[in-house]
């Protein structure tokens, strides 16, 4: 989840109520390459293991990136993780996509930040496997909350969720929008800020969850009158965030912990109201997965048991604004009191979206440019 780059950017007067994840958005490079010793007294030979992920999350000292590898290093005497950032395009898995086509090495050992969406475009692009087939070997695979099993084949495994659904500014809606039918009244038009569904995780998770409420055959009906109600699409969760803080709108598509961030602030939460259309939130878990070339397969093993275990489980969600994608892992402070979850959490499974996601986005996108 990756706002925490446009948090620090915009600071903190200017970036209110962006807690979460925010997909693969970010742009700026960062690699972690700091050597931290084992505590256990006992000398043994030095191991790397290098994690792939998405700048933000290593991006501070306050960052879950710099929490975990602090913990592993800690728990693996001689063990030095190293975080690599490549960034190829609007996704960092692009990056390893690309590699394994020109048969080039795959530095790393581990990915994390894997979107459902991004692991069907993985085995649609390539013909050999990058990810090995590895929940078998986990010993706390078995408290993923049911629902949030992204991978049938057994690789990647979620670690925390995002809850995609509209923040309202309620201090200035005389009336705060129920349902998706009431986003299309004409007193909120021109109210919605929305996010590109080709180029930004919140906005492909708004789109998925229009489709899974009004169907295949019915979404692009609901997109014209939506925007025929003047929404607005900016390319980016940053850009719509921005805006939505300027108070260009008073309705942005984001992320269900809104207002702990605020409250974290001392903000006034109605500004940062979490409305659950229809009683629902799409959830959008992101995961990891070990590379199946990786030379430190056990470590690497270990290394994603560990992102399940309860103590991290408790921690590394809060750090990144999300919820934990377990059923042992826990909320504390702020976290307990402000975060929103739906009473009807829905998403699209692996298997729902291979041979359809593709088509989605780009029926939308002809319709959004057309419009």
């Amino acid at each position: 989840m990756k706002r925490r780059d446009y948090l620090r950017a915009a600071g903190v007067a200017g970036a209110l109520g962006l807690a979460g994840c925010t997909g693969n958005e970010g742009t700026t490079t960062t690699e972690s390459t700091t050597t931290t010793a084992g505590t256990t007294g006992t000398t043994s030979a030095s191991r790397t293991l290098t994690v792939a992920t998405y700048p933000s999350y290593v991006d501070g000292s306050d960052s879950p990136g710099a929490w975990l590898k602090e913990q592993f290093e800690a728990a693996h005497d001689g063990v030095t993780v190293e975080w690599s950032t490549p960034t190829s395009g609007s996704s960092n898995i692009n990056e390893y996509i690309q590699r394994a086509q020109r048969g080039a090495t795959i530095d790393a050992d581990v990915y994390v930040g894997l979107n459902t969406d991004e692991l069907v475009r993985v085995d649609q692009e390539l013909d050999q496997q990058l990810f090995a087939k590895v929940r078998s070997e986990l010993s706390h695979a078995g408290d993923v909350k049911e629902g949030l099993t992204v991978d049938p084949k057994g690789r990647a495994l979620p670690f925390d969720t995002g809850y995609i659904t509209p923040v309202v500014d309620a201090t200035t809606l005389e009336k705060v929008p129920q349902s998706f039918d009431d986003l299309l009244q004409s007193r909120y038009k021109g109210d919605l800020l929305t996010e590109n569904a080709q180029s930004s995780d919140t906005g492909k998770a708004f789109l998925l969850h229009t489709i899974h409420q009004k169907g295949a055959d019915g979404y692009l009906d609901y997109w014209r009158s939506l925007l025929d109600n003047d929404v607005r699409v900016l390319d980016s969760w940053d850009a719509a965030y921005s805006a939505y803080t300027k108070g260009e709108a008073p309705m942005v598509v984001s992320y269900s912990t809104a207002q702990v961030y605020a409250a974290n602030q001392g903000e006034d939460l109605d500004k940062y109201r979490v409305v659950f259309l229809n009683g629902e939130g799409y959830a959008n878990p992101e995961s990891t997965a070990v590379f199946a070339g990786s030379e430190e397969r056990d470590l690497a093993t270990a290394f994603v048991d560990f992102m399940l275990s309860s103590k991290a489980q408790d921690t590394i969600p809060q750090l990144n604004y999300q919820s934990p994608a377990t059923t042992t892992g826990s909320l504390s402070g702020n976290f307990a009191k402000y975060n929103k979850e739906p009473e009807n959490p829905v998403t699209f499974t692996y298997d729902e979206l291979a041979g359809n996601v593709t088509g989605w986005v780009e029926e939308w996108a002809r319709l959004v440019a057309q419009h």
